[in-house]
């Protein structure tokens, strides 16, 4: 019987359940790869309510091989202890020395005739003269720049933070550089992130390209009977989603509930705010005792928050790449109001699918436009653009043109002895 071709497949955290951005994004990949590739995943595990999801990727992968992630203080030292004079602290982040050794171990077995590594934080793992001569092809998925988002950190930092976050941005920009030298391609999550990178490195822009975040329009789909998490009588719902131990969203949050909230009250606009997502910091809990502000922490499914809601919201001051909540909320057919720098990326016509704001006083105006009745037809039109730029099936496609997959028998079978785990089989390496 002929043999698939081989894949390691890297990821910073484990791919799936696929509730957040950065695991929906990984998740599509490895499910999309695994059609034509024998995949090796590894992957980090920070939360281990996680592992209860291992047999689905057991099931999808050839192999799966885990650490766990250290707890956040942990992880911290880790990194320090390992900063090197113009290294970012980020690559000791996510350093784990026998997820680096299963890797060695493949790479000098000539196991993987290609490497998809997921994340800036895992591109060490497959570099060097070693990898570069027992991998064929390397593909690399910075997702975003991500040095830039240290460098808006600094920018809006003062005092000591200014100094490590500018010093992050400095160091992330020239590994992001060194490694899209060594991948033999590197794609990102958007054509704008993906120019600004190459304008960045331009030495590599030949190399650069995008494979743009997509939505799982089954899974988010407004026409299911989704019960109604709100209380009967309540006002109209404004809702934002998203994992808020998140500084970007956080911040976010605290912006609309104290700067766009009190106008729409002012205005005599009848609504509540409803933050909707996992970890909420003490200052995002604090929030709730703003008049017409609700924090959920988390909850089973966000879908029927957003199907719900009068108006979702995305009002990120600091934003890389697409935003899937802004996506997911389109696709469920409501009205979105977005800042500029979450609207970045997406494939819609802001006024037509979606509305764009950036001050305050142009977000309540907005917001108390759509509830108003103002924009009638506004979410059935954001479903219809994310249907016609962001379905998973299509996006995905330019990922194969970045990554083909090389016929079976043209070299996947003498990469095959390898101590590490058949189908199915999941290892803690």
């Amino acid at each position: 019987m002929t043999q698939r071709p081989r894949l390691l497949f890297l990821s910073h955290r484990i791919p799936y359940p696929p509730e957040k951005g950065e695991k929906i994004r990984a998740w599509h990949m490895l499910d999309h790869l695994a059609e034509r590739w024998d995949v090796d995943a590894g992957f980090l595990v920070d939360d281990r309510a996680d592992l209860a999801h291992l047999p689905v990727l057991e099931r999808r992968c050839a192999s799966v091989h885990w650490r766990p992630a250290l707890h956040r203080l942990g992880v911290a030292a880790r990194a320090v202890l390992r900063m090197r004079p113009g290294l970012p602290l980020t690559l000791g982040w996510f350093h784990d020395a026998a997820l680096a050794a299963w890797v060695r171990h493949g790479i000098g077995a000539r196991r993987w005739d290609a490497a998809f590594v997921y994340s800036s934080a895992m591109a060490p793992y497959a570099m060097g003269p070693a990898a570069a001569a027992g991998i064929p092809r390397r593909v690399l998925d910075l997702v975003d720049v991500d040095s830039e988002k240290w460098r808006a950190y600094a920018g809006n930092a003062g005092g000591p933070m200014r100094h490590v976050w500018s010093r992050e941005a400095r160091t992330l920009l020239a590994f992001e550089r060194r490694a899209a030298r060594e991948f033999d391609r590197t794609i990102l999550v958007s054509a704008e992130e993906a120019r600004r990178f190459a304008e960045l490195a331009p030495e590599s822009a030949a190399r650069i390209g995008h494979v743009d975040n997509g939505v799982d329009l089954a899974r988010f789909d407004p026409g299911r009977g989704w019960p109604s998490p709100y209380a009967a009588g309540a006002p109209p719902a404004i809702v934002f989603t998203g994992t808020m131990g998140y500084r970007p969203n956080a911040e976010a949050v605290a912006w609309f509930a104290e700067q766009v909230m009190p106008l729409l009250h002012a205005a005599g606009v009848a609504a509540a705010f409803h933050i909707v997502g996992a970890n909420p910091t003490p200052a995002v809990q604090a929030l709730a005792r703003l008049p017409g502000v609700h924090v959920t922490g988390s909850v089973p499914d966000v879908r029927p928050y957003l199907a719900h809601a009068a108006v979702a919201v995305a009002p990120l001051k600091i934003a890389r790449g697409i935003q899937n909540k802004v996506l997911e909320a389109m696709a469920m057919a409501r009205p979105v109001v977005a800042s500029p720098q979450a609207f970045e990326g997406v494939r819609a016509t802001p006024g037509r699918d979606l509305l764009v704001g950036d001050a305050a006083a142009d977000m309540a105006r907005l917001v108390a436009e759509v509830l108003a009745g103002a924009h009638p037809g506004l979410g059935t039109a954001g479903r219809d653009a994310v249907m016609r730029g962001h379905d998973w099936a299509a996006t995905l496609r330019a990922l194969d043109g970045a990554l083909p997959a090389p016929r079976a028998e043209a070299g996947a079978s003498a990469r095959r002895s390898f101590a590490g785990g058949g189908p199915g089989r999941a290892a803690a390496a």
